[in-house]
């Protein structure tokens, strides 16, 4: 595990082009993490300075990676927005003043050799986003299409689990080289990281954790580019979320939800939020939309039915479909076996099917 010491003593081997002094002794390094194998941390600056510092994050980043046992560094440049009205911020502690200010991260480049890109996305945890995105992927894989998935959700990986895939990828030219599982390219946090690790990230940290599985995975070539890249991202409307819409033009936004309320609500702020940043939704897709009765296959509404294609007309979106409750879909992704990936017959898979054929219809491929 690299030594805390020897990492304060690299960056301050670095010099802060205003003050003369090392970064860590001129209070530029935020937010510093020091796990295992990796390093990280975060330098922020007024906008209009970071061009002068541009050089001096990549300066940070070749410091902290020759030290011994240094695998992986993760240093972010990011750009303080104009501070907050003074009747805003009087009397707020310092910590509340640094919390009050909007932050904007560097801008980078698109994935290479990818055509479309998509992202899953829900209000509310605990709605089977991840399922369902796993499973939308391997339907879309069986139209024949090149698909990447890409597991957005930095603090709670699930990708790895429900693909049965595991160790850190290898790097060719400076680029990560995705795993291959069911047909598909996948990337996720999980892979680069003990599957027990906490990941105690800050907003700009975990919105580089994205950017660079976005730009620096090989998802395609020039010969053979991905048709679709699909990512899979974190519940809520956050950092994770702007970061995506920032970095990449997105070709829209597949929203999931539970029949009930409490879960409608939350799909309606995602809808709104995608909605202001120009990211169009594609549609809302029903989960959990009942439990078929084991006698008469009757869908029995534990959590309600409808609610989602309701809550579709409503905000003038198309309803993509709905979900019942299905054991052999829980256990095929804890299995590491996706169900539309190993049943290509079964309910579930002509279900996701249909979906998936409505987004390439949507998406003009």
């Amino acid at each position: 595990m690299p030594d805390r010491a020897a990492v304060i003593a690299a960056l301050d081997s670095v010099i802060d082009p205003k003050t003369g002094q090392g970064l860590f002794e001129a209070g530029l390094v935020q937010g510093l993490v020091v796990a295992e194998d990796r390093a990280g941390f975060v330098i922020e600056v007024p906008s209009a300075e970071t061009r002068l510092y541009a050089p001096v994050r990549d300066a940070a980043e070749a410091a902290l990676a020759a030290l011994p046992g240094m695998a992986r560094v993760s240093v972010v440049l990011t750009a303080e927005a104009v501070a907050a009205p003074a009747r805003r911020t009087a009397g707020l502690s310092p910590q509340a003043m640094d919390q009050s200010r909007a932050r904007a991260p560097v801008a980078t480049e698109r994935p290479a050799h990818v055509r479309q890109v998509i992202g899953v996305a829900s209000g509310k945890g605990g709605v089977g986003k991840s399922t369902v995105a796993v499973n939308l992927a391997c339907a879309l894989a069986a139209r024949g299409l090149r698909i990447g998935l890409l597991d957005a959700d930095v603090y709670g990986p699930s990708l790895p689990t429900m693909l049965g895939v595991s160790g850190k990828p290898d790097y060719e030219d400076g680029a990560m080289v995705p795993h291959e599982a069911f047909g598909m390219k996948v990337m996720s946090v999980g892979l680069l990281t003990k599957a027990e690790d906490a990941m105690i990230w800050r907003g700009p940290m975990a919105s580089q954790a994205l950017t660079q599985m976005l730009t620096q995975t090989r998802w395609g070539t020039e010969a053979e580019p991905l048709d679709i890249l699909v990512v899979d991202l974190p519940p809520g409307t956050g950092d994770v979320h702007l970061t995506l819409v920032q970095k990449t033009l997105l070709d829209g936004m597949v929203i999931v939800s539970t029949p009930q309320e409490v879960a409608l609500a939350d799909a309606r702020r995602a809808h709104t939020m995608f909605e202001k940043v120009g990211a169009k939704t594609l549609g809302l897709i029903e989960n959990m939309s009942g439990f078929p009765d084991p006698v008469s296959g009757d869908l029995i509404p534990i959590f309600g039915h409808g609610g989602a294609r309701d809550e579709a007309e409503r905000l003038g979106v198309s309803f993509l479909g709905d979900l019942p409750l299905s054991q052999a879909l829980r256990e095929g992704g804890d299995a590491g076996r996706p169900l539309v990936a190993t049943e290509r017959d079964g309910d579930m898979a002509r279900r996701l099917g249909a979906v998936a054929a409505a987004l390439v219809e949507k998406l003009d491929l």
